[in-house]
Protein backbone atom coordinates (compact mmCIF):
# COMPACT_ATOMS: atom_id res chain seq x y z
CA UNK A 1 0.00 0.00 0.00
CA UNK A 2 2.78 2.43 0.94
CA UNK A 3 4.62 1.56 -2.24
CA UNK A 4 1.48 2.40 -4.21
CA UNK A 5 0.98 5.69 -2.37
CA UNK A 6 4.64 6.56 -2.94
CA UNK A 7 4.30 5.85 -6.66
CA UNK A 8 1.19 7.98 -6.87
CA UNK A 9 2.95 10.80 -5.06
CA UNK A 10 5.94 10.69 -7.41
CA UNK A 11 3.65 10.57 -10.43
CA UNK A 12 1.75 13.63 -9.25
CA UNK A 13 4.97 15.45 -8.38
CA UNK A 14 6.62 14.87 -11.75
CA UNK A 15 3.39 15.66 -13.58
CA UNK A 16 3.18 18.95 -11.72
CA UNK A 17 6.83 19.74 -12.52
CA UNK A 18 6.27 18.90 -16.17
CA UNK A 19 3.15 21.01 -16.24
CA UNK A 20 4.99 23.97 -14.70
CA UNK A 21 7.83 23.63 -17.20
CA UNK A 22 5.31 23.53 -20.06
CA UNK A 23 3.42 26.52 -18.71
CA UNK A 24 6.69 28.35 -18.13
CA UNK A 25 7.85 27.70 -21.69
CA UNK A 26 4.48 28.71 -23.08
CA UNK A 27 4.47 31.84 -20.98
CA UNK A 28 8.00 32.71 -22.13
CA UNK A 29 6.95 32.27 -25.77
CA UNK A 30 3.92 34.45 -25.26
CA UNK A 31 6.04 37.08 -23.52
CA UNK A 32 8.40 37.20 -26.51
CA UNK A 33 5.45 37.54 -28.87
CA UNK A 34 3.94 40.28 -26.78
CA UNK A 35 7.23 42.17 -26.59
CA UNK A 36 7.32 42.34 -30.40
CA UNK A 37 3.61 43.04 -30.79
CA UNK A 38 3.86 46.19 -28.70
CA UNK A 39 6.58 47.61 -30.97
CA UNK A 40 4.15 48.60 -33.72
CA UNK A 41 0.40 49.26 -33.81
CA UNK A 42 -2.08 47.00 -35.60
CA UNK A 43 0.18 43.96 -35.98
CA UNK A 44 -0.56 40.37 -35.03
CA UNK A 45 2.38 38.03 -34.50
CA UNK A 46 1.65 34.61 -35.96
CA UNK A 47 4.89 32.93 -35.06
CA UNK A 48 8.33 33.57 -33.60
CA UNK A 49 10.92 30.82 -33.78
CA UNK A 50 14.66 30.43 -33.75
CA UNK A 51 15.70 28.13 -36.59
CA UNK A 52 19.13 26.67 -35.91
CA UNK A 53 19.17 23.37 -37.79
CA UNK A 54 20.04 24.84 -41.20
CA UNK A 55 16.76 23.78 -42.85
CA UNK A 56 13.41 25.49 -43.34
CA UNK A 57 10.29 24.15 -45.06
CA UNK A 58 8.83 26.82 -47.33
CA UNK A 59 5.12 26.96 -46.39
CA UNK A 60 3.65 27.30 -49.91
CA UNK A 61 5.52 24.65 -51.87
CA UNK A 62 6.84 22.59 -48.97
CA UNK A 63 10.27 22.94 -50.55
CA UNK A 64 13.08 22.39 -48.06
CA UNK A 65 15.59 25.21 -47.91
CA UNK A 66 19.00 23.96 -46.81
CA UNK A 67 22.27 25.44 -45.65
CA UNK A 68 20.65 28.32 -43.80
CA UNK A 69 22.58 30.11 -41.06
CA UNK A 70 20.81 30.22 -37.67
CA UNK A 71 18.12 32.91 -37.65
CA UNK A 72 15.11 34.24 -35.83
CA UNK A 73 11.99 34.04 -37.97
CA UNK A 74 9.02 36.31 -37.26
CA UNK A 75 5.78 35.87 -39.19
CA UNK A 76 3.06 38.47 -38.75
CA UNK A 77 0.02 40.22 -40.15
CA UNK A 78 -0.28 44.02 -40.31
CA UNK A 79 -3.69 45.66 -40.43
CA UNK A 80 -3.29 49.43 -40.84
CA UNK A 81 -6.98 49.51 -41.89
CA UNK A 82 -9.88 47.25 -41.05
CA UNK A 83 -9.71 45.78 -44.59
CA UNK A 84 -5.95 45.26 -44.64
CA UNK A 85 -4.37 41.85 -44.30
CA UNK A 86 -0.66 42.36 -44.99
CA UNK A 87 1.53 39.31 -44.52
CA UNK A 88 5.11 40.05 -43.48
CA UNK A 89 8.15 37.88 -42.69
CA UNK A 90 11.27 39.18 -40.96
CA UNK A 91 14.37 36.97 -40.75
CA UNK A 92 17.33 38.02 -38.58
CA UNK A 93 20.68 36.20 -38.40
CA UNK A 94 21.47 34.93 -34.93
CA UNK A 95 25.18 35.04 -35.78
CA UNK A 96 27.34 37.09 -38.15
CA UNK A 97 24.81 39.80 -38.96
CA UNK A 98 26.40 42.23 -41.43
CA UNK A 99 24.75 45.19 -39.68
CA UNK A 100 22.41 45.97 -42.59
CA UNK A 101 18.72 45.57 -43.43
CA UNK A 102 17.51 44.35 -46.81
CA UNK A 103 13.90 44.82 -47.84
CA UNK A 104 12.94 42.57 -50.75
CA UNK A 105 10.26 42.63 -53.42
CA UNK A 106 7.89 40.15 -54.98
CA UNK A 107 6.27 39.73 -58.39
CA UNK A 108 3.01 39.75 -60.33
CA UNK A 109 -0.05 40.49 -58.23
CA UNK A 110 1.85 39.28 -55.14
CA UNK A 111 -0.37 37.50 -52.58
CA UNK A 112 2.54 35.39 -51.35
CA UNK A 113 5.76 35.73 -49.39
CA UNK A 114 8.90 35.54 -51.54
CA UNK A 115 10.82 33.05 -49.40
CA UNK A 116 13.54 32.72 -52.03
CA UNK A 117 14.46 36.38 -51.55
CA UNK A 118 14.48 35.92 -47.78
CA UNK A 119 16.74 32.88 -48.09
CA UNK A 120 19.32 34.52 -50.31
CA UNK A 121 19.35 37.79 -48.36
CA UNK A 122 19.84 35.87 -45.12
CA UNK A 123 22.74 33.90 -46.59
CA UNK A 124 24.45 37.18 -47.41
CA UNK A 125 24.26 38.22 -43.77
CA UNK A 126 21.37 40.70 -43.97
CA UNK A 127 18.43 41.03 -41.66
CA UNK A 128 15.82 40.63 -44.36
CA UNK A 129 12.08 41.14 -44.82
CA UNK A 130 9.38 40.44 -47.39
CA UNK A 131 5.65 41.08 -47.72
CA UNK A 132 2.78 39.54 -49.68
CA UNK A 133 1.67 43.15 -50.32
CA UNK A 134 -1.76 42.47 -48.82
CA UNK A 135 -3.28 40.65 -51.81
CA UNK A 136 -3.38 37.13 -50.41
CA UNK A 137 -4.70 34.68 -51.51
CA UNK A 138 -4.59 36.21 -55.01
CA UNK A 139 -4.77 39.67 -56.56
CA UNK A 140 -7.90 38.99 -58.61
CA UNK A 141 -9.78 37.96 -55.45
CA UNK A 142 -9.45 41.28 -53.58
CA UNK A 143 -11.72 43.27 -55.90
CA UNK A 144 -14.05 44.15 -53.01
CA UNK A 145 -11.29 45.59 -50.82
CA UNK A 146 -10.08 48.99 -52.07
CA UNK A 147 -7.83 49.47 -49.03
CA UNK A 148 -5.91 46.38 -50.14
CA UNK A 149 -5.29 48.06 -53.49
CA UNK A 150 -3.53 50.82 -51.55
CA UNK A 151 -1.60 48.20 -49.60
CA UNK A 152 -0.44 46.68 -52.88
CA UNK A 153 0.40 50.07 -54.37
CA UNK A 154 2.55 51.41 -51.55
CA UNK A 155 1.42 50.83 -47.97
CA UNK A 156 2.46 47.18 -47.49
CA UNK A 157 6.09 47.77 -48.46
CA UNK A 158 6.36 50.74 -46.12
CA UNK A 159 4.71 48.76 -43.30
CA UNK A 160 7.17 45.92 -43.86
CA UNK A 161 10.06 48.37 -43.71
CA UNK A 162 8.97 50.13 -40.54
CA UNK A 163 8.13 46.91 -38.72
CA UNK A 164 11.37 45.19 -39.73
CA UNK A 165 13.52 48.09 -38.52
CA UNK A 166 11.78 48.06 -35.14
CA UNK A 167 12.30 44.33 -34.78
CA UNK A 168 15.95 44.66 -35.76
CA UNK A 169 16.55 47.31 -33.13
CA UNK A 170 14.88 45.19 -30.47
CA UNK A 171 16.74 42.01 -31.36
CA UNK A 172 20.23 43.46 -31.83
CA UNK A 173 19.92 46.45 -29.55
CA UNK A 174 20.76 48.85 -32.35
CA UNK A 175 19.43 50.09 -35.66
CA UNK A 176 20.86 48.84 -38.96
CA UNK A 177 23.84 50.81 -40.21
CA UNK A 178 22.33 50.94 -43.70
CA UNK A 179 19.04 49.89 -45.26
CA UNK A 180 18.64 48.58 -48.80
CA UNK A 181 15.74 47.51 -50.98
CA UNK A 182 15.99 45.11 -53.90
CA UNK A 183 13.18 43.95 -56.19
CA UNK A 184 12.29 43.33 -59.82
CA UNK A 185 9.03 43.62 -61.79
CA UNK A 186 6.42 44.26 -59.11
CA UNK A 187 9.45 44.48 -56.84
CA UNK A 188 10.66 47.29 -59.11
CA UNK A 189 7.34 49.04 -58.60
CA UNK A 190 7.82 48.65 -54.85
CA UNK A 191 11.32 50.10 -55.20
CA UNK A 192 10.22 53.25 -57.06
CA UNK A 193 7.16 53.67 -54.86
CA UNK A 194 9.45 53.70 -51.82
CA UNK A 195 11.80 56.19 -53.50
CA UNK A 196 8.92 58.54 -54.33
CA UNK A 197 6.70 58.25 -51.24
CA UNK A 198 9.09 57.32 -48.42
CA UNK A 199 12.54 58.70 -49.31
CA UNK A 200 13.87 58.14 -45.79
CA UNK A 201 13.11 54.40 -45.68
CA UNK A 202 16.20 53.22 -47.58
CA UNK A 203 19.76 54.39 -48.20
CA UNK A 204 20.05 52.37 -51.41
CA UNK A 205 17.39 51.06 -53.81
CA UNK A 206 17.78 48.50 -56.58
CA UNK A 207 14.83 48.71 -59.01
CA UNK A 208 14.69 46.01 -61.67
CA UNK A 209 12.25 46.08 -64.62
CA UNK A 210 9.90 48.34 -62.64
CA UNK A 211 6.19 47.83 -63.24
CA UNK A 212 5.65 51.31 -61.83
CA UNK A 213 3.37 52.58 -64.63
CA UNK A 214 0.94 49.91 -63.50
CA UNK A 215 -2.43 50.84 -64.98
CA UNK A 216 -0.99 51.59 -68.42
CA UNK A 217 1.32 48.58 -68.46
CA UNK A 218 -1.73 46.38 -67.92
CA UNK A 219 -3.54 48.31 -70.62
CA UNK A 220 -0.77 47.19 -72.97
CA UNK A 221 -1.41 43.59 -71.91
CA UNK A 222 -5.12 44.01 -72.59
CA UNK A 223 -4.42 45.74 -75.92
CA UNK A 224 -2.33 42.79 -77.16
CA UNK A 225 -4.81 40.25 -75.84
CA UNK A 226 -7.89 41.91 -77.28
CA UNK A 227 -6.39 42.38 -80.74
CA UNK A 228 -5.51 38.71 -81.05
CA UNK A 229 -8.79 37.45 -79.66
CA UNK A 230 -11.12 39.29 -82.04
CA UNK A 231 -10.74 36.13 -84.10
CA UNK A 232 -8.90 33.17 -82.51
CA UNK A 233 -7.82 32.04 -85.97
CA UNK A 234 -5.65 35.17 -86.16
CA UNK A 235 -3.55 34.28 -83.11
CA UNK A 236 0.16 34.02 -83.81
CA UNK A 237 1.66 30.55 -83.60
CA UNK A 238 4.89 29.90 -81.77
CA UNK A 239 6.66 29.26 -85.08
CA UNK A 240 5.37 32.53 -86.53
CA UNK A 241 6.61 34.51 -83.53
CA UNK A 242 9.98 32.81 -83.70
CA UNK A 243 10.22 33.69 -87.38
CA UNK A 244 9.36 37.34 -86.69
CA UNK A 245 12.11 37.61 -84.08
CA UNK A 246 14.57 35.80 -86.31
CA UNK A 247 13.99 38.28 -89.15
CA UNK A 248 14.11 41.31 -86.82
CA UNK A 249 17.50 40.23 -85.51
CA UNK A 250 18.82 39.28 -88.93
CA UNK A 251 17.97 42.74 -90.32
CA UNK A 252 19.35 44.72 -87.37
CA UNK A 253 22.01 42.77 -85.47
CA UNK A 254 25.37 44.52 -85.15
CA UNK A 255 23.99 47.95 -86.08
CA UNK A 256 23.38 48.99 -82.46
CA UNK A 257 26.72 48.18 -80.89
CA UNK A 258 26.29 44.44 -80.51
CA UNK A 259 28.38 41.77 -82.17
CA UNK A 260 27.27 40.52 -85.60
CA UNK A 261 26.96 37.01 -84.15
CA UNK A 262 24.48 38.03 -81.42
CA UNK A 263 21.06 36.41 -81.21
CA UNK A 264 19.63 39.57 -79.62
CA UNK A 265 19.73 43.35 -79.94
CA UNK A 266 21.80 45.64 -77.75
CA UNK A 267 19.61 48.73 -78.31
CA UNK A 268 16.31 47.88 -80.05
CA UNK A 269 15.46 51.58 -80.30
CA UNK A 270 17.82 51.69 -83.29
CA UNK A 271 16.16 48.71 -84.98
CA UNK A 272 13.73 49.11 -87.87
CA UNK A 273 11.53 46.61 -89.68
CA UNK A 274 9.06 46.71 -92.56
CA UNK A 275 6.20 44.41 -91.52
CA UNK A 276 5.48 43.70 -95.19
CA UNK A 277 8.47 41.36 -95.10
CA UNK A 278 6.37 38.97 -93.01
CA UNK A 279 3.87 38.36 -95.83
CA UNK A 280 5.41 34.99 -96.65
CA UNK A 281 4.13 33.48 -93.40
CA UNK A 282 1.55 35.91 -91.96
CA UNK A 283 -1.86 36.77 -93.36
CA UNK A 284 -2.76 40.38 -94.21
CA UNK A 285 -5.02 40.52 -91.16
CA UNK A 286 -2.24 39.23 -88.92
CA UNK A 287 0.15 41.86 -90.27
CA UNK A 288 -2.39 44.58 -89.48
CA UNK A 289 -2.73 43.22 -85.95
CA UNK A 290 1.05 43.06 -85.58
CA UNK A 291 1.36 46.71 -86.66
CA UNK A 292 -1.07 47.76 -83.94
CA UNK A 293 0.69 45.64 -81.34
CA UNK A 294 4.12 47.01 -82.24
CA UNK A 295 2.76 50.55 -82.13
CA UNK A 296 1.38 50.06 -78.64
CA UNK A 297 -1.98 51.09 -77.15
CA UNK A 298 -3.54 54.39 -78.16
CA UNK A 299 -6.80 56.10 -77.33
CA UNK A 300 -9.08 55.18 -80.27
CA UNK A 301 -11.01 58.46 -80.05
CA UNK A 302 -8.24 61.00 -79.47
CA UNK A 303 -5.22 59.20 -80.91
CA UNK A 304 -3.26 59.90 -77.70
CA UNK A 305 -0.58 57.38 -76.82
CA UNK A 306 -1.32 55.36 -73.68
CA UNK A 307 1.85 53.26 -73.38
CA UNK A 308 4.68 51.80 -75.43
CA UNK A 309 4.80 48.29 -76.86
CA UNK A 310 7.26 45.52 -76.13
CA UNK A 311 10.63 45.99 -77.89
CA UNK A 312 11.59 44.49 -81.22
CA UNK A 313 13.50 41.20 -80.74
CA UNK A 314 11.27 40.01 -77.88
CA UNK A 315 8.24 38.81 -79.86
CA UNK A 316 8.85 35.11 -79.22
CA UNK A 317 9.99 35.31 -75.62
CA UNK A 318 8.14 33.28 -72.93
CA UNK A 319 6.52 36.35 -71.37
CA UNK A 320 5.68 37.95 -74.73
CA UNK A 321 3.01 37.84 -77.37
CA UNK A 322 2.28 34.12 -77.09
CA UNK A 323 1.56 34.67 -73.39
CA UNK A 324 -0.45 37.86 -73.86
CA UNK A 325 -2.83 36.31 -76.37
CA UNK A 326 -3.59 33.20 -74.28
CA UNK A 327 -6.24 32.64 -71.62
CA UNK A 328 -3.69 32.71 -68.81
CA UNK A 329 -3.11 36.39 -69.61
CA UNK A 330 -6.73 37.13 -68.78
CA UNK A 331 -6.46 35.34 -65.45
CA UNK A 332 -2.98 36.49 -64.51
CA UNK A 333 -2.57 40.01 -65.86
CA UNK A 334 -5.92 41.76 -65.80
CA UNK A 335 -6.56 42.05 -62.06
CA UNK A 336 -6.49 45.91 -62.05
CA UNK A 337 -9.49 45.86 -64.39
CA UNK A 338 -11.28 43.40 -62.11
CA UNK A 339 -10.60 45.78 -59.22
CA UNK A 340 -12.09 48.67 -61.17
CA UNK A 341 -15.07 46.87 -62.76
CA UNK A 342 -15.74 43.82 -60.56
CA UNK A 343 -15.37 40.08 -60.95
CA UNK A 344 -17.56 39.97 -64.07
CA UNK A 345 -15.25 42.26 -66.05
CA UNK A 346 -15.37 41.39 -69.77
CA UNK A 347 -12.25 42.52 -71.63
CA UNK A 348 -14.12 42.28 -74.95
CA UNK A 349 -16.24 45.28 -73.97
CA UNK A 350 -13.37 47.46 -72.74
CA UNK A 351 -13.30 51.00 -74.11
CA UNK A 352 -9.69 52.22 -74.29
CA UNK A 353 -10.97 55.77 -73.87
CA UNK A 354 -13.76 56.06 -71.30
CA UNK A 355 -13.12 52.79 -69.45
CA UNK A 356 -9.43 53.55 -69.11
CA UNK A 357 -10.35 56.97 -67.75
CA UNK A 358 -12.34 55.19 -65.03
CA UNK A 359 -9.49 52.78 -64.27
CA UNK A 360 -7.05 55.66 -63.91
CA UNK A 361 -9.40 57.71 -61.73
CA UNK A 362 -9.71 54.79 -59.29
CA UNK A 363 -6.31 53.12 -59.41
CA UNK A 364 -3.63 55.42 -60.84
CA UNK A 365 -3.30 57.45 -57.60
CA UNK A 366 -2.64 54.31 -55.53
CA UNK A 367 -0.90 51.91 -57.94
CA UNK A 368 1.25 54.05 -60.24
CA UNK A 369 4.69 55.16 -59.13
CA UNK A 370 5.22 57.71 -61.90
CA UNK A 371 6.28 60.74 -59.89
CA UNK A 372 9.64 61.92 -61.33
CA UNK A 373 10.38 64.31 -58.46
CA UNK A 374 13.05 62.42 -56.54
CA UNK A 375 14.59 65.53 -55.01
CA UNK A 376 13.62 64.45 -51.47
CA UNK A 377 15.50 61.16 -51.95
CA UNK A 378 18.51 63.01 -53.36
CA UNK A 379 18.41 65.43 -50.44
CA UNK A 380 18.40 62.45 -48.08
CA UNK A 381 21.53 61.17 -49.87
CA UNK A 382 19.70 58.08 -51.14
CA UNK A 383 20.96 56.18 -54.17
CA UNK A 384 19.09 54.24 -56.88
CA UNK A 385 20.23 51.78 -59.50
CA UNK A 386 17.57 50.82 -62.05
CA UNK A 387 17.97 48.10 -64.67
CA UNK A 388 15.92 46.55 -67.47
CA UNK A 389 16.55 44.05 -70.27
CA UNK A 390 16.35 44.82 -73.98
CA UNK A 391 14.56 41.52 -74.58
CA UNK A 392 11.83 41.95 -71.96
CA UNK A 393 8.29 42.04 -73.39
CA UNK A 394 6.39 42.07 -70.11
CA UNK A 395 7.89 45.31 -68.69
CA UNK A 396 9.32 47.08 -71.77
CA UNK A 397 12.48 49.10 -71.26
CA UNK A 398 11.21 52.13 -73.32
CA UNK A 399 8.84 52.98 -70.45
CA UNK A 400 11.76 52.92 -67.99
CA UNK A 401 13.70 55.24 -70.31
CA UNK A 402 10.71 57.56 -70.38
CA UNK A 403 10.57 57.63 -66.59
CA UNK A 404 14.31 58.19 -66.26
CA UNK A 405 14.21 61.07 -68.74
CA UNK A 406 11.41 62.71 -66.77
CA UNK A 407 13.53 62.42 -63.62
CA UNK A 408 16.39 64.09 -65.48
CA UNK A 409 14.07 66.91 -66.51
CA UNK A 410 12.92 67.33 -62.90
CA UNK A 411 16.45 67.25 -61.45
CA UNK A 412 17.85 69.55 -64.12
CA UNK A 413 20.51 67.54 -65.96
CA UNK A 414 21.76 64.03 -66.69
CA UNK A 415 24.98 64.75 -64.82
CA UNK A 416 23.16 65.84 -61.67
CA UNK A 417 20.75 62.90 -61.88
CA UNK A 418 23.63 60.44 -62.14
CA UNK A 419 24.99 61.68 -58.82
CA UNK A 420 22.25 59.61 -57.15
CA UNK A 421 20.33 57.66 -59.84
CA UNK A 422 21.86 55.46 -62.55
CA UNK A 423 20.12 53.27 -65.09
CA UNK A 424 21.56 50.20 -66.84
CA UNK A 425 20.01 48.59 -69.94
CA UNK A 426 21.09 44.95 -70.20
CA UNK A 427 21.61 43.61 -73.76
CA UNK A 428 19.48 40.56 -74.50
CA UNK A 429 18.09 40.04 -71.01
CA UNK A 430 14.50 38.88 -70.62
CA UNK A 431 12.27 39.79 -67.68
CA UNK A 432 14.54 40.31 -64.65
CA UNK A 433 16.84 37.44 -65.75
CA UNK A 434 17.35 34.78 -68.44
CA UNK A 435 17.06 35.61 -72.14
CA UNK A 436 19.42 35.06 -75.09
CA UNK A 437 21.94 37.73 -74.06
CA UNK A 438 23.92 38.52 -70.93
CA UNK A 439 21.57 38.16 -67.99
CA UNK A 440 23.42 37.63 -64.71
CA UNK A 441 25.06 40.48 -62.79
CA UNK A 442 24.23 39.54 -59.22
CA UNK A 443 20.60 40.64 -59.37
CA UNK A 444 19.73 37.11 -58.28
CA UNK A 445 21.59 37.58 -54.99
CA UNK A 446 24.63 35.32 -55.56
CA UNK A 447 25.81 33.45 -52.49
CA UNK A 448 28.51 34.04 -51.60
CA UNK A 449 28.79 37.47 -53.24
CA UNK A 450 30.93 37.49 -56.35
CA UNK A 451 34.43 38.69 -55.36
CA UNK A 452 34.43 40.82 -58.52
CA UNK A 453 32.07 43.60 -57.50
CA UNK A 454 31.46 44.62 -61.10
CA UNK A 455 29.57 41.35 -61.44
CA UNK A 456 27.48 41.93 -58.31
CA UNK A 457 25.08 44.85 -58.61
CA UNK A 458 24.07 44.83 -54.94
CA UNK A 459 27.71 45.18 -53.92
CA UNK A 460 28.06 48.08 -56.37
CA UNK A 461 25.05 49.77 -54.77
CA UNK A 462 26.51 49.25 -51.30
CA UNK A 463 29.85 50.75 -52.37
CA UNK A 464 28.01 53.75 -53.79
CA UNK A 465 26.02 54.30 -50.59
CA UNK A 466 28.75 53.52 -48.08
CA UNK A 467 31.91 54.63 -49.89
CA UNK A 468 30.67 57.19 -52.38
CA UNK A 469 31.93 55.11 -55.32
CA UNK A 470 29.41 55.47 -58.17
CA UNK A 471 29.10 52.45 -60.50
CA UNK A 472 30.69 53.14 -63.89
CA UNK A 473 29.93 49.76 -65.40
CA UNK A 474 28.54 46.30 -64.73
CA UNK A 475 30.03 43.11 -66.11
CA UNK A 476 27.02 41.04 -67.13
CA UNK A 477 27.40 37.32 -67.75
CA UNK A 478 25.63 34.57 -69.60
CA UNK A 479 26.33 31.11 -68.18
CA UNK A 480 25.98 27.87 -70.06
CA UNK A 481 22.78 26.08 -69.05
CA UNK A 482 22.15 28.76 -66.38
CA UNK A 483 24.52 26.80 -64.16
CA UNK A 484 26.54 29.75 -62.86
CA UNK A 485 29.58 27.53 -63.37
CA UNK A 486 30.76 27.80 -66.97
CA UNK A 487 30.77 31.25 -68.58
CA UNK A 488 29.43 31.45 -72.12
CA UNK A 489 29.86 35.19 -72.64
CA UNK A 490 30.39 38.46 -70.76
CA UNK A 491 29.77 42.05 -71.70
CA UNK A 492 30.26 45.44 -70.05
CA UNK A 493 27.11 47.46 -69.43
CA UNK A 494 27.29 51.21 -68.84
CA UNK A 495 24.93 53.76 -67.33
CA UNK A 496 22.33 55.04 -69.81
CA UNK A 497 22.69 56.65 -72.32
CA UNK A 498 25.96 54.74 -72.82
CA UNK A 499 26.05 51.26 -74.40
CA UNK A 500 28.75 48.66 -75.16
CA UNK A 501 30.08 48.66 -78.75
CA UNK A 502 31.86 45.71 -80.28
CA UNK A 503 35.37 46.55 -81.57
CA UNK A 504 36.50 43.13 -82.84
CA UNK A 505 37.92 39.89 -81.51
CA UNK A 506 36.10 37.25 -79.49
CA UNK A 507 32.57 38.69 -78.90
CA UNK A 508 32.27 36.64 -75.69
CA UNK A 509 35.02 38.67 -73.96
CA UNK A 510 34.17 41.99 -72.24
CA UNK A 511 37.45 43.66 -73.22
CA UNK A 512 36.36 43.60 -76.87
CA UNK A 513 33.76 46.33 -76.31
CA UNK A 514 34.09 50.06 -75.83
CA UNK A 515 31.76 52.59 -74.25
CA UNK A 516 29.68 54.72 -76.61
CA UNK A 517 26.89 57.23 -76.01
CA UNK A 518 23.60 56.66 -77.81
CA UNK A 519 20.82 59.14 -78.47
CA UNK A 520 18.67 59.89 -75.48
CA UNK A 521 14.91 59.38 -75.45
CA UNK A 522 14.06 57.93 -78.88
CA UNK A 523 11.08 56.07 -77.37
CA UNK A 524 7.30 56.51 -77.73
CA UNK A 525 6.09 59.14 -75.24
CA UNK A 526 2.60 58.74 -73.76
CA UNK A 527 0.22 61.64 -73.41
CA UNK A 528 0.63 63.52 -70.14
CA UNK A 529 -2.66 62.25 -68.75
CA UNK A 530 -1.27 58.70 -69.01
CA UNK A 531 1.83 59.51 -66.98
CA UNK A 532 0.04 60.00 -63.69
Amino acid sequence: MFRNLHSIFLFLLFSLIGYNISVSAQTASERIKQSYTTLHPHIIINNIEDITGGNFIEPYSQKIMTGLPPFRRISLISRPTSESNIGIEVWMPIENWNGRFLGTGTGGGAGYINFWALEIGLKRGFAVANTDMGTSPAAHEVYEYPERWKDFGYRATHEMTVVAKKFIKKYYGKEPLYSYFQGCSTGGQQALSEAQRYPEDYNGILAGAPANNRTHLHTMFLWCHALCNENPELMFSKKQLQKITEIVIQKNVGKDGGAPTDHFLTDPRIATIDTEIFKSFLSEKQINILKKILNGPVNPNTGERIYCSFPLNSEDKPSGQEYFQGKSAVNGLLYPFIWAFGKDFDYRKFDFDKDLEKVDSILAPVLNANNPDLRPLKKNNGKIIMYTGTCDPIVPFPDAINYYERVIEQIGSLEETQTFFRYFIIPGMNHCANGPGVNDFGQGFPTPPNPDKEQDILSLLMDWVEKGKAPERIIATRYKDNSRKEIEMQRPVYPYPDFPHYIGGDPALPQNYKRKTHLRNNVPIPAKKYLK
